[in-house]
Formats: C-alpha cells, structure tokens, sequence
C-alpha cells in the first residue's frame, strides 16, 4: 500500500471514529435528559398527598406512591448503566481517534 494511501484510509478511519464519538455524545445526552425527568418525577412523587397514576400503553393506571417510586428508581439504575456504557465506548473510541492521529501525523513527517 502507498504512503498516500495508507494515508487516507487513515483519515477515512478517523472520520468514522469521529462519527461514532457524535453518535454517542447525541446518545448520551438523549439519556441525561431522561435521567432528569425521571427525578423531577421522583421529586414530584414523594411531595404528593393526591393519588399516582402510570401511563400503561395508552391508559392511565392508579398505583401506589412507593410503586411508582421504585419503578422511577429502577428506569434510573438503567439509564445510569447505559450512560456508563456510552462513556466507556466513547473513552476508547476517542483513544482510538488518538492513536490514529498519531500515526497519521507520524507518517506525514
């Protein structure tokens, strides 16, 4: 393979990378969103004297405060899990982006 070549496959590859990182970053922030209107939820949950209702499908069911709560509780845990997923893949794909741009600038010297 020439120079050039691996060059720009190189870049290619870097773009891709750099793709990916936006992806998860558009990602990431889908989930931290959810993640603060699931404790504006809770919040709003433990204030409350009036009965609960979840949405099921497309009709509203009364449940208990302390249900609901663990149901907001246990979609937070997965978002959390989901974002640490998404920040681990973006470390080592940003690593990867480095490592790239190492070689690249290596090559062109």
């Amino acid at each position: 393979m020439t120079k050039e070549a691996e060059i720009q496959e190189k870049i290619m590859q870097m773009q891709s990378l750099q793709q990916r990182l936006q992806v998860f970053a558009a990602q990431k922030q889908q989930f931290q969103l959810q993640q603060i209107e699931i404790e504006n939820a809770l919040k709003e949950v433990s204030k409350t004297k009036k009965p609960v209702y979840s949405l099921v499908g497309e009709i509203m069911i009364e449940k208990t405060v302390s249900s609901i709560k663990k149901d907001l509780e246990i979609k937070k845990k997965e978002i959390d899990i989901k974002v640490k997923n998404i920040e681990i893949q973006e470390k080592k794909t940003r690593k990867s982006a480095d490592e790239l741009q190492k070689e690249v600038t290596k090559v062109l010297k």
